[in-house]
């Protein structure tokens, strides 16, 4: 083959990928002799093919797609990231945009239409069989992140009466003759379809002859809510080893499968939204190099000025102790340590309790087990702190790096001040998720930058009570 002009760019240290290496040659091949493609490519994963399309030139992803055959097309459309799937699909005209979709697995066809603008998704709604059109506008219906949303109508059941030899010609119908996205696992139902066992394909095979699937099929099926959140469906493959779970609606019938794929995508966005709230933002609904810019800014300005305006009362607080510091303006020297303890003991709190709502390890119900376990936990690192801080004010005057006026009642000032603020920081860090939690907002919510600047004004007033307490009639 000639090579062509074009070459996809690569960055110094970035490993080339098969779909950089090829995109040159398929360039040809769509120029030359497009025909030829689906022979060429014949071997490849359709995850290969979609780096392919990603490193072709954006308007050049929609003639590579045609030129392979329309099952084809469709498994490398899978794969695609969001924005340049929504992107070629609606350069495409509604009929062939309705050729590659129907071609998709239920559950990724919902998401894929669910992207797109509505106008689009109509029209290729309308464009798709009437089977498949029931089945995706079913799915669209339900929540993204639920288990309704994520499962796929593609998985096999059999009716708990059925002979072993009778399930295993379904199954062989089945496989011939249509795709089944979960074929490892066969469900038994009863007469109305509700759930009644579970057995892998391996327990199928080898069950004995004139058995039926009653006796081999595990009774102990775990299932989910169609309502289920996708955190919980998580949870169940975690804890079960399962590589699908059945979902169903109010009656028990099954309505399709949550597949072991489709969760760890789940789970990957799901962390990552959490990560990018922890930081103190709106979470993207795209990847960071793909957003635009203005749309980054309207992500992150928001929550920068809520900080900001929180943070505005830290000065607020500290104004009103404004004739304190001006008698003892070495006070003023330990704020940061004392406020960054706090913030920090805060960021520590959250982080643990969230991670674990998420994980299942703790219900709503067990907030008092927490405060009864944060209290004496955050006591005892303000206790350590507080020592460190004395340590340090008794050294450093000491060895005369410092001269401080009554250093042993300002040690003790900040050694208690750091035992309150820790304490306080500790206590809000982990009630602030179950509160979230009560009121319908994601725990992850109380971001590290969110606590820290509602412990930030707290441990201030603490700080300066103590120092009142402590240093009235000699500094103040």
């Amino acid at each position: 083959m000639m090579t062509p002009a074009y070459t996809p760019p690569v960055e110094e240290g970035e490993e080339v990928t098969v779909g950089a290496l090829l995109a040159p040659d398929i360039l040809v091949m769509l120029e030359e002799n497009p025909d030829a493609i689906a022979a060429e490519t014949d071997e490849l994963h359709a995850k290969d093919l979609a780096d392919v399309a990603q490193a072709l030139p954006r308007e050049m992803v929609a003639p590579f797609l045609s030129a392979l055959p329309v099952e084809r097309a469709a498994d490398v459309l899978e794969y695609l990231n969001e924005d340049l799937r929504t992107e070629v699909l609606e350069t495409m005209s509604v009929r062939q945009a309705a050729e590659l979709v129907t071609e998709m697995t239920p559950d990724d066809r919902a998401d894929t239409l669910e992207g797109l603008e509505e106008e689009t998704t109509e029209g290729i709604l309308s464009e798709i069989p009437a089977a498949e059109r029931a089945e995706t506008e079913k799915l669209l219906a339900y929540r993204p992140d639920s288990a309704g949303g994520l499962m796929t109508t593609e998985f096999v059941s059999v009716s708990q009466d059925t002979p072993v030899d009778e399930a295993l010609a379904a199954v062989r119908r089945i496989a011939r003759s249509e795709r089944r996205e979960a074929m490892n696992t066969i469900y038994t139902t009863d007469s109305a379809g509700r759930v009644q066992g579970v057995m892998s394909l391996r327990e199928l095979l080898a069950a004995p002859e004139g058995a039926k699937v009653s006796d081999i099929a595990w009774e102990e099926v775990q299932t989910v809510p169609i309502t289920a959140d996708r955190e919980e469906v998580a949870r169940l493959v975690r804890e079960y080893d399962l590589v699908a779970v059945p979902v169903v609606d109010e009656n028990g019938v099954i309505q399709g499968v949550v597949t072991v794929d489709d969760v760890i995508d789940a789970l990957v966005e799901e962390h990552t939204e959490d990560v990018q709230r922890f930081g103190g933002m709106e979470a993207l609904d795209m990847p960071y190099t793909q957003i635009g810019f203005f749309s980054m800014i309207g992500k992150r300005a928001p929550w920068l000025a809520a900080l900001f305006l929180s943070e505005m009362l830290t000065t607020t607080a500290m104004g009103h102790f404004q004739g304190e510091l001006e008698k003892a303006v070495v006070l003023a020297l330990f704020v940061p340590l004392i406020i960054s303890s706090g913030g920090n003991s805060g960021s520590q709190a959250t982080s643990l309790i969230i991670r674990s709502l998420a994980l299942g390890e703790i219900k709503l119900r067990d907030w008092w087990k927490i405060l009864l376990r944060e209290l004496p936990s955050g006591l005892m690192l303000g206790a350590i702190l507080g020592l460190m801080g004395i340590a340090r004010i008794l050294i450093w005057q000491q060895l005369g790096i410092a001269h401080y006026p009554h250093p042993n009642l300002l040690a003790l000032t900040i050694g208690v001040a750091l035992v309150g603020v820790v304490t306080f920081g500790s206590l809000a860090g982990s009630m602030l998720p179950f509160v979230l939690q009560r009121l319908g907002f994601d725990p992850a919510s109380a971001s590290a930058p969110f606590v820290a600047t509602l412990v930030d004004v707290t441990g201030l007033s603490i700080y300066f009570y103590v120092a009142l307490l402590i240093l009235s009639g000699t500094l103040l």
